[in-house]
Parts: C-alpha cells; sequence; structure tokens
C-alpha cells in the first residue's frame, strides 16, 4: 500500500474531459478547468485544513489478515473502499490524500463476509462501495456485490459513488450494466456527483438514462464550489435538470476544509443564504430541495438553524447529534479529535473551518 500525499496528487483528466476542453463551450470549460486542473494555490495552506475529510479508518485483524479499505462512522453504513482509481482527478477531492491501493478478490470476500458477521456488524443494513471509483474496476464490483448477497444477508442496500457517468461515459456499458443486476436481498443505488448543468453533455445523459432504464435509483450529491456553482441561479438550474432526469437530490455539500483547497471553498453564511433563497422561494420542486451539509470531524452535519452554536476567528462550534459511546462501540478504534468537545448529555460538539 502506497502513500501519497496533497503534493503528488497528479492532474489527471480523461480523455474524454479532454476532448471536452476543446470543444465544449467557455462555461463548461471553465466548470472543467475549474474542477480538474490543478492550480498554484494548492501549495497555499493554513490552520485547521486537513489531510483528509475524517478520520475513520477500522483495520481489525478478520479471518487472519488485516482489513483495509474500510470505514465506519454510523450506526447502520459501512463504507467499503475496493480502489482508490479514479477516471480523473477532482482537485477538491475528499480522498486525495489517501493511501493508493485496490483490493484483491480474496480482499473484497473476506470485507463482504466481514460485513455479514454479527458480531462485528449486526447493526449494518447498507454498503457505501465508494474510493476510488468502484466504475472503474466492473468485474471486481459485480464480484463483490454477489459476495456481499452471497455472505451478508444482513445488507439490504448497496450504495455506490461514482463520477465515472460524468467523466468516463463510455464505461457505462453493457457489461457494467449488467454487474449492477438485482441480487435477490440486495437494492442497489448509484450515488452520482453531478456539480454544474454544464456537465451534462449529452454522452453523459446518455449514460445516466441507460442506468435509469436498467432499473437502478440514482441519487445526487454536489460540492458547493466557489466559482462553479456559488449562485442561486446555477443551483436553480441544476436542480431543475437532476429532477428532469428523475435523479434523487441528496446533499449539497460545504466544501470540506483540505488542505490546499481553501480556493474552492464558500463561506458557510454564503452557502445558507443561497440554499435558504432556493429552497423558500418556489424557484425548483420541493422533491428537488438538497441538504446543505457539512463534512466534519465527526461525520455530517446539516446546518439548520441552531446547529452553529459559536465562532472563534475562522472556526464555528457546531452541534451534533452524534454520541461519543455510540461512536466507539461502532468503531473501537476511532479516536476522539482535538476538535470535539463532548457535553454533559455525551453529545459531540466538533470545531469547523468556515471558508471564506
Amino acid at each position: 500500500m502506497a502513500g501519497q500525499t496533497r503534493g503528488d496528487f497528479k492532474e489527471l483528466l480523461s480523455p474524454f474531459l479532454e476532448e471536452k476542453l476543446t470543444s465544449a463551450d467557455a462555461t463548461a470549460r471553465s466548470v472543467i478547468e475549474r474542477q480538474y486542473r490543478k492550480s498554484p494555490l494548492e501549495t497555499v495552506t493554513g490552520p485547521g485544513e486537513n489531510r483528509r475529510h475524517y478520520e475513520a479508518d477500522i483495520t481489525p485483524l478478520y479471518e487472519g489478515e488485516l482489513l483495509h479499505g474500510v470505514e465506519r462512522l454510523y450506526r447502520r453504513v459501512l463504507v467499503v473502499e475496493p480502489t482508490t482509481v479514479c477516471a480523473a482527478h477532482c482537485r477538491w477531492c475528499l480522498r486525495g490524500q489517501y493511501p493508493t491501493f485496490t483490493m484483491s478478490r480474496d480482499d473484497l470476500v473476506r470485507t463482504a463476509r466481514y460485513c455479514g458477521d454479527a458480531r462485528a456488524c449486526g447493526d449494518i443494513r447498507e454498503v457505501l462501495i465508494t474510493g476510488g471509483d468502484p466504475f472503474m474496476m466492473a468485474d471486481s464490483l459485480g464480484f463483490f456485490l454477489d459476495a456481499l448477497a452471497e455472505h451478508a444477508p444482513n445488507v439490504r442496500i448497496a450504495r455506490i459513488g461514482t463520477r465515472v457517468p460524468l467523466q468516463a461515459p463510455a464505461r457505462v456499458d453493457a457489461k457494467l450494466l449488467g454487474m449492477l443486476r438485482r441480487r435477490p436481498g440486495l437494492r442497489i443505488e448509484i450515488g452520482v456527483h453531478i456539480n454544474h448543468t454544464a456537465e451534462l453533455f449529452a454522452e453523459v445523459r446518455a449514460a445516466l438514462a441507460s442506468l435509469r432504464e436498467a432499473g437502478l435509483t440514482l441519487y445526487n450529491q454536489t460540492v458547493l464550489l466557489r466559482g462553479v456553482n456559488d449562485t442561486e441561479d446555477a443551483l436553480a438550474a441544476l436542480y431543475d435538470e437532476l429532477r428532469d432526469l428523475a435523479i434523487e437530490s441528496h446533499y449539497l455539500f460545504h466544501a470540506i476544509p483540505m488542505r490546499g483547497q481553501s480556493h474552492h471553498r464558500t463561506s458557510i453564511a454564503q452557502g445558507l443564504e443561497i440554499v435558504r433563497n432556493l429552497t423558500s422561494s418556489g424557484r425548483i420542486s420541493g422533491r428537488s430541495k438538497p441538504m446543505f451539509t457539512a463534512m466534519t470531524d465527526v461525520g455530517k452535519v446539516t446546518l439548520y438553524d441552531g446547529v452553529i452554536e459559536q465562532r472563534a476567528g475562522a472556526r464555528v462550534l457546531l452541534r451534533t447529534g452524534y454520541r461519543y459511546a455510540d461512536r466507539v462501540a461502532w468503531n473501537p478504534q476511532w479516536k476522539q479529535p482535538d476538535t470535539v468537545v463532548i457535553g454533559p448529555d455525551g453529545l459531540m460538539k466538533t470545531w469547523y473551518l468556515d471558508g471564506a
């Protein structure tokens, strides 16, 4: 397992995206370049920025081997990362500084058996398969889904996070769709990651349509990115398109405080104002409204009224519903970060770096 730092997170665009940079209109070129071109600003770092979005690895000794590529923060969901390979490198990637690896078939079977082990994962009902991008390894993805169906009957839902339909849509072919076939007792959902309507080229739309026509549920997560989609008009257009494409809106993430990525981040206040205007104006369908959410050291925190308890300089203290006792019960390896304060009720509060 090779290590990787922000300095060697190389610039990578797929041939599809490279071609679009030469043929698309100015808006699409800007959206692509801001997301994928390496910027000199990545060398600018500040206090409070993280090397990754949170620390939640579990590396238990299971069947005589250490498990890698498994994370757990929540009661019902286990995260599995079969590979860190992607078709393109989003510069603001929350896993840009993860170690590089790809699971073997033995690893995948062992992980599936772990998911089905009542002692370790009795509460688990969902597995989020992410990375990297699972669509980059269709055979292994299908193999892991078969292993889950065989060894983990407690897992009812397999969610697969991917940007391949936007970055390399030709990979969404008959072979991949066959790997995504329904297994008895296991529902498969596809989490795509669309940040702007300019990413919805004809080839992308066709790939998304083929996933829907295969009977798969699609949902979307969007990151609020400065200079890409940080306006009410841009997001209104996006959520209208998602509704038309039968893609459910899930999270609108405040860009996380990754090391060297402050130039991508808006302030929380700007995000709240955009979301408030967007969701309380009648501009988009109520079925399209996302949850504006921060990815913190303790997990996702949706920024409802009253969640921000105080401010100290550039940091805000967020109130959460996460209990420390639950966290260490679900993930005994989890260590309380320095940013976390535990209240007398056992609930965790966490300091979070705001954007500018």
